[in-house]
């Protein structure tokens, strides 16, 4: 009974041997690899043939096992089956690297556009502002057309003489009486006409130079030119002009525009003259810069 029994024993453990599923490395691996490669989003799209031939070799090879055909026959079988997939990622690393080309190609290419699209969005700017300046040169040339154009027609009304001193006007006739540093009241038009002129022009300047007739000594009548200038300038800063803008000198009798041997002619001559310097508030070589305030 002991001798059946392990008899039996020993037959239920070959049976149990045979029909238990065999294992094999290069299976295993190839099954790996292949798992891998079906996994990848291009798999299908790249390596589609490879994937296939891939898994037919694997099966080829599992069958073998399973049929206990010899170990050689089934590891090139496996060989077979890695071989088809190590094909397959190989196409599907290339095409991996075609989108990256691609990718990084878009990129660039999105870069540049966007360049492209700020360069003509700063060429725009500089357009806008270049025609922005030129307008606003334009206007203030119109500007300085129109303010010269008024100041000239200031210095019209005035009579404004040109000579080797600049331009020059003269307050006379009815500005004092004989002796008088006082303005009489038909000076204030002229006055008013030259303020305002003085006032448009801040940038101009102007030497006040007060003249008498020959009655008198010297000194007196240089004492008396120099309060004629004052007096002038004195309305004229209550007009408005600033101090800084005239400077005044008396020159006495020195310089007569007209005969002292008649009323009218030292009329005449008992003025005050203004000269003027040019826009940039130079005056011309022959005025004189030695004056007084």
């Amino acid at each position: 009974m002991k001798t059946f029994t392990l008899i039996g024993a020993t037959a239920l453990l070959l049976a149990a041997c045979a029909t238990a599923p065999q294992r094999n490395e290069q299976v295993d691996q190839a099954r790996a690899e292949i798992d891998t490669l079906s996994q990848d989003p291009l798999a299908q799209q790249a390596a589609a043939h490879d994937l296939d031939a891939a898994r037919a070799s694997l099966q080829e090879a599992q069958g073998a096992l399973q049929n206990r055909q010899p170990t050689p026959v089934v590891d090139h079988l496996a060989y077979l089956a890695r071989r088809h997939a190590e094909a397959g990622e190989a196409r599907v690393a290339e095409a991996h690297a075609r989108q990256d080309v691609a990718r990084s190609q878009d990129e660039r290419s999105k870069i540049l556009l966007a360049n492209r699209e700020r360069e003509t969005q700063n060429a725009q700017a500089q357009a806008q502002n270049a025609q922005a300046e030129a307008e606003s040169a334009k206007s203030q040339a119109l500007a300085a057309q129109t303010q010269l154009a008024s100041a000239q027609q200031q210095l019209a009304d005035l009579q404004a003489k040109k000579t080797d001193r600049g331009l020059v006007v003269t307050l006379g006739d009815v500005l004092f009486d004989t002796g008088q540093a006082t303005l009489k009241p038909g000076a204030g038009r002229a006055l008013d006409r030259l303020a305002g002129y003085m006032k448009s022009n801040p940038q101009t300047r102007i030497l006040i130079e007060g003249h008498t007739d020959s009655r008198g000594s010297d000194d007196y009548n240089q004492a008396l030119s120099q309060r004629r200038a004052q007096a002038v300038a004195t309305e004229l800063e209550s007009r408005g002009v600033a101090e800084d803008q005239y400077r005044i000198r008396g020159l006495g009798k020195s310089y007569p525009v007209a005969s002292n041997d008649t009323a009218a002619g030292r009329q005449q001559n008992r003025r005050v003259e203004i000269v003027f310097s040019d826009a940039s508030g130079r005056f011309a070589q022959g005025a004189t810069d030695s004056v007084q305030r």
